[in-house]
């Protein structure tokens, strides 16, 4: 697969693909981690429509804000063991600055 350059990175003509795909395996796990995601997110939706305390929200919030890091390292971790590494490997300079710099977004 080719990378291309992206003008805006969130449109379809401008998005950036992998050069290695992911397996199979690879996403239907992060397709599972998103879904209950969402399925959490929807349940805090449920509990402000009815008007739940406020504790319960925040400890549910706190749990999709955990889930979500934690996919997040998932994606850093295949970031750095395919892009970055196949980046340095054809000698491209600048990718260790972009991880960097997605490590720090990461928090």
């Amino acid at each position: 697969m080719e990378e291309k350059k992206s003008c805006c990175g969130s449109c379809t003509e401008c998005a950036r693909t992998k050069h290695t795909p992911r397996s199979e395996q690879e996403r239907r796990q992060l397709d599972n981690r998103l879904n209950r995601m969402i399925g959490q997110l929807n349940g805090i939706r449920k509990m402000l429509d009815e008007n739940r305390y406020c504790g319960d929200i925040l400890t549910q919030i706190a749990a999709v804000e955990s889930a979500l890091q934690s996919m997040g390292y998932l994606i850093l971790k295949e970031h750095m063991e395919t892009c970055v590494m196949e980046g340095v490997r054809a000698g491209d300079t600048q990718i260790m600055g972009e991880a960097f710099e997605l490590m720090k977004k990461l928090k």
